[in-house]
């Protein structure tokens, strides 16, 4: 196990910038995930903590030993890619025991090492086949297994699920939680997922355009997300975001929105302005529907989607430019046409400055 620390990472290709200036302190044993939308800049990070890329600033520490100019090879790392990368004419004993062989492990040390992380992994019985009788999941497993068996200081897993279907990739989630607590090793594991990122993670690392937007567990990015974009990736159905003006700015706040209607919240906004563009926010599964209490907005219900164990309700609504999604009880009825009232709960409110940085609620509230 080891801990991984980032200190003013830096990385451009050419004249574009894609890392711009990280810091950040892995622990061991910790699992992390890196998660963000396409060509935020995960996957670079992460190779350059592999060795695969280099970095034009900053530095790069394992267990406290700067990495800047040690190869892949010599940095005690294990990376699993979203391509297996698997040799078909192998077995999968022979693919989890070449690396071992590349090192001059003797045959009794490769025996040890590939059972081991076999039985781990639930495949020892499928040792004797080669990959093309596999299914894609187990196909995935040999090549975790393959990085078990060198025994690394830190794992580093890029998208490894993605080439799997929805019901294995879910499946696929509860193994790397399980062989996270098995092993207890270091895991940083990249994805565009969210829904992987909050189950797998004891904390998250929020990327958007090469910068860290936020790091927490995942409780603290849904309930406390530092900026719009945390609050729009964190949840699915991803929150829902009205606009306003701060008719009253101080530790209790009133927002008036485009549509008339007034939201009364106990968030802290004294380092605002009465007159400035506020944006209001809040989970669809936290929208009264129908309204039962104050901060009430009328809507058009534009969709209705029962789930069977909810109905998402999809609306528009004046000042809402992406409308609004309600995740209502599964016995609940609307119709497509509808128009009707709807409640944002004060407790269950957000509200960003017009730089989309997250107001603070009052601890008191």
């Amino acid at each position: 196990m080891a801990t991984v620390e980032l200190r003013g990472i830096r990385k451009s290709f050419g004249d574009v910038n894609v890392i711009g200036n990280v810091d950040l302190k892995i622990e061991d044993g910790e699992f992390v995930v890196f998660v963000g939308p396409s060509g935020c800049g995960k996957s670079t990070l992460l190779r350059m903590i592999a060795g695969l890329e280099d970095s034009n600033a900053g530095d790069i520490l394992i267990d406290g030993e700067r990495m800047n100019d040690v190869p892949s090879s010599k940095r005690g790392i294990a990376m699993v890619f979203q391509s297996y990368a698997l040799y078909p004419n192998m077995t999968l004993y022979e693919n989890m025991a070449f690396g071992l062989k590349l090192a001059n492990k003797t045959k009794a040390e490769i025996d040890i090492a590939v059972m081991q992380a076999a039985k781990t992994l639930h495949i020892d019985h499928l040792l004797d086949r080669k990959p093309k009788a596999l299914s894609g999941g187990q196909r995935q497993r040999v090549a975790i297994g393959r990085a078990i068996t060198r025994k690394p200081r830190v794992f580093l897993f890029d998208e490894p699920l993605s080439n799997l279907d929805a019901a294995l990739r879910t499946k696929m989630r509860i193994e790397f939680s399980r062989l996270h607590d098995d092993l207890q090793t270091t895991m940083i594991y990249v994805t565009h997922d969210q829904i992987e990122a909050v189950t797998l993670a004891d904390r998250i690392v929020v990327l958007s355009q090469g910068r860290i937007e936020q790091v927490g567990s995942p409780l603290e990015l849904y309930h406390r997300p530092a900026n719009l974009f945390v609050a729009g990736f964190i949840g699915s159905p991803r929150m829902n975001f009205m606009d306003g003006v701060l008719f009253h700015a101080g530790e209790s706040s009133e927002i008036r929105l485009e549509g008339g209607e007034t939201i009364h919240v106990n968030i802290d906004t004294r380092s605002a302005l009465a007159g400035d563009k506020i944006k209001v926010g809040i989970r669809p599964e936290h929208v009264a529907l129908p309204a039962i209490q104050s901060n009430i907005v009328s809507a058009q219900t534009t969709l209705v989607e029962p789930m069977g164990d909810s109905t998402l309700v999809y609306l528009n609504a004046t000042g809402a430019d992406d409308g609004l999604t309600v995740r209502a009880a599964p016995e609940f009825q609307i119709c497509k046409g509808d128009r009707t009232r709807l409640s944002f709960p004060e407790q269950h409110c957000h509200l960003f400055d017009q730089e989309g940085k997250s107001f603070p609620r009052l601890l008191t509230s």
